[in-house]
């Protein structure tokens, strides 16, 4: 006993004779590197906030809307390969038991897509991946305009830089009721599932394929906030729709990069994304809307 009380209280002199600095809290999933924004559960008593993950993105499910809240996912080239699009729209039988699974159905004849959250082009590794982004808990149900032009631009903006050695933490979302489709206004869908006011995305570059570790004050970000609506997105670059993550959290009440220091947090979420002078050097040729 007495060895093992030496040993205790030699290592608590060694600790405390080094600078001792906060862990980065461990996260949930590597998809949550940044942080977990709404702080979701994995626990039936959060339905409206409902954590589930999955190898290929993670999701915080609202079951009263019968759609994501946001669904978050790392992107880097090694998630991207030569596999074909799998068009394989179905339930997601992770969802608890008793509660209701959307179907690809529910959408047809609505006026809106059945939009991707996290995109099927962005998990072209293998076809097990790529089926993973038709599950319907990633589908929400989206303007046409949008789901094919600023939106689609924006996702092929992001593989760019996946493709460039860049490492991306990506958070894509939905909050309030009521948009507009090509047949018109709806607050619902076939089976109550709701068709949201806004969409937006929150986007993080690393550089050389870097870790969080590497995530600076100067680390680039995009934030965007697309209104769900076909008069409101056609013929919109989605540069036409940027803000700052600070905004989207006002909002949304999500909270963006908390597994980061307070002082890089505060300064990445404070950041409007300005494409004339950003290290990223967007294309608009290549990635606005047609």
């Amino acid at each position: 006993m007495r060895r093992y009380l030496s040993i205790i209280l030699l290592l608590w002199i060694t600790a405390g004779c080094k600078e001792t600095t906060a862990p980065t809290p461990i996260a949930e999933s590597i998809h949550l590197s940044l942080g977990n924004p709404t702080n979701a559960k994995a626990d039936t008593t959060s339905a409206e906030n409902f954590l589930m993950l999955k190898e290929e993105f993670a999701i915080s499910y609202n079951r009263t809307k019968r759609h994501a809240n946001w669904v978050a996912w790392e992107l880097s080239k090694e998630w991207l390969g030569s596999s074909d699009r799998q068009d394989n729209f179905r339930p997601d039988p992770a969802l608890p038991g008793g509660w209701y699974k959307a179907v690809t159905s529910d959408y047809t004849g609505s006026g809106f897509d059945r939009g991707h959250l996290c995109p099927s082009a962005d998990r072209t590794s293998s076809d097990e991946a790529n089926a993973a982004t038709f599950l319907m808990t990633n589908i929400i149900p989206q303007a046409p305009a949008l789901n094919r032009e600023s939106w689609a631009q924006l996702e092929e903006f992001c593989r760019s830089l996946a493709q460039k050695d860049y490492r991306l933490y990506i958070i894509a979302g939905t909050y309030g009721t009521g948009g507009e489709g090509s047949a018109g206004t709806a607050t619902t869908i076939r089976n109550g599932i709701n068709v949201s006011l806004h969409n937006y995305k929150v986007i993080v570059a690393i550089p050389g394929g870097g870790g969080i570790e590497q995530v600076s004050a100067n680390t680039p970000v995009i934030a965007v906030d697309m209104p769900n609506r076909q008069g409101l997105v056609d013929n919109k670059k989605w540069t036409d729709f940027i803000t700052t993550p600070e905004d989207i959290e006002k909002v949304t009440g999500a909270r963006f990069f908390t597994n980061l220091p307070q002082q890089v947090r505060d300064r990445l979420r404070a950041v409007h994304f300005n494409p004339a002078t950003s290290v990223l050097q967007l294309d608009f040729e290549a990635f606005q809307a047609e």
